[in-house]
């Protein structure tokens, strides 16, 4: 059976605009990597509600799973949890498991939650909760889409709760072979290779460390035996080109 796939949708003004660099996206991929779930695609949107709700019409009908980061927060522009709902067609309001939760981790700084942070126990209706160990309050689930915090502590924090009830597949190994001589030296053969190998996915990239520049290329899959042989028939064509 081939693996689950995966889409992210990224959430916020702040990203497009260059004001704040995205490392949820790279944390994920390794992630899902090691669960044996491919990713296929990451998709940026603004904190705009229509093209948040577009973008989970074509997301969650074409991959397993979607991930969401960002939008979440306490502040108005924090629009993720109305799309999903929006997105689903059910209602949204606070409830009252995610309360508790933002009740108990406001007692524990010995404070009580505010107006704005109640903000965050907005749920959509039938959603689960996914557990957030860092500020308590939760992400959720609703169908195959998985809404979570854009801060990267809370964002690992909630992937690392969620990841282990998904569904899962086969790990996808990753290998590499360096050359020492440019891109074009190596695309024929590698072109040929890729071609007669359709299950493995190959990447060329080129790399510079002072004197030398040359060109990594990288092998993924499933199949170790197949990696093996792939890993092989590089090796001699890096011979033949050096």
């Amino acid at each position: 059976m081939p693996n689950p796939t995966a889409a992210m949708l990224v959430i916020g003004d702040e990203i497009l605009s260059g004001r704040t660099r995205d490392a949820n996206a790279y944390h994920l991929a390794g992630q899902l990597t090691a669960v044996g779930i491919d990713l296929r695609e990451v998709r940026v949107v603004p904190d705009d509600h229509d093209v948040i709700v577009g973008a989970l019409h074509a997301l969650r009908d074409g991959y397993t799973h979607v991930f969401t980061s960002g939008g979440i927060g306490p502040t108005h522009d924090d629009i993720a949890a109305d799309a999903v709902a929006a997105a689903f067609g059910v209602g949204i309001a606070v409830r009252d498991d995610a309360r508790a939760l933002l009740e108990e981790a406001a007692a524990r700084r010995g404070t009580v939650p505010s107006p704005e942070q109640l903000r965050m126990a907005r749920i959509p209706d039938g959603a689960t909760l996914i557990a957030n160990d860092v500020s308590g309050a939760p992400g959720f689930s609703l169908g195959n889409v998985h809404v979570m915090a854009g801060v990267p502590s809370i964002f690992r924090a909630m992937l690392d709760a969620l990841l282990p009830g998904l569904q899962a597949g086969v790990p996808r190994e990753s290998r590499e072979v360096r050359f020492e001589v440019g891109e074009s030296r190596v695309a024929g053969p590698l072109r040929e290779l890729a071609e007669r190998t359709p299950a493995l996915s190959f990447g060329s990239y080129p790399f510079s460390d002072g004197q030398v520049r040359g060109t990594t290329v990288v092998v993924r899959g499933t199949d170790a035996t197949l990696l093996d042989d792939a890993i092989a028939r590089l090796e001699e064509i890096r011979r033949a080109v050096s």
